[in-house]
């Protein structure tokens, strides 16, 4: 007869863990989590893959700017058209207030969460004046920090209109040559997308 066997030979021994699979595992977790988040990250810092069409028509202000920082003073709690004046209120001023007025009307449901305001860094012109305390009596009215505007907006001595969000931040700015079309479609936009104001 043979060798006698041994019972050790015939059990089955268990295999140690395979501890890399767990390892594999938890890395894709972690890539699945966290990658996305870093990758976002990059394309904002680095500016890669940001699409190149945008949606709206005016200057984005995307610095975190504020009314303040252009030297305007105000507490208002809704959605803001503000024309600002660094010089006198002429026509190109003036054109933006009445635009102003009005994309606040065409708003309809709407033009309660929005306002029309005008600052000026110079006292406005008698007649002027007068026919907007009579023609515009919902016209918000500031002074303009001259100082402050002309620093922050690199000299621009042009009227400008600039959409205000509730918080106080600018977020989008026109120049005397907008569109009304383009300034309401943009304000509806925002309107739409925002549950603020």
């Amino acid at each position: 007869m043979g060798a006698a066997m041994n019972p050790l030979d015939t059990a089955e021994v268990p295999s140690p863990p395979r501890r890399g699979r767990g390892r594999w595992q938890l890395i894709l977790i972690l890539l699945v989590v966290i990658g996305p988040m870093i990758l976002a990250t990059g394309m904002y810092k680095l500016q890669f893959w940001v699409p190149e069409s945008r949606n709206y028509h005016g200057e984005l202000i995307g610095n975190g700017q504020s009314r303040a920082d252009i030297g305007v003073q105000a507490d208002e709690q809704r959605w803001q058209m503000l024309v600002t004046a660094p010089q006198d209120c002429g026509p190109d001023c003036q054109q933006l207030v009445y635009l102003a007025r009005q994309i606040q009307i065409a708003l309809g449901r709407d033009a309660s969460r929005a306002c029309h305001a005008l600052a000026t860094a110079q006292p406005l012109d008698t007649a002027y004046d007068a026919r907007l305390k009579r023609e515009y009596p919902q016209l918000q009215r500031y002074p303009l920090d001259l100082a402050t505007y002309t620093r922050e907006t690199q000299g621009n001595g042009a009227a400008q209109l600039w959409i205000v969000d509730p918080h106080g931040n600018l977020v989008l700015r026109y120049d005397a040559r907008v569109k009304g079309k383009d300034l309401l479609n943009d304000l509806v936009q925002l309107l739409k997308l925002s549950n603020i104001g």
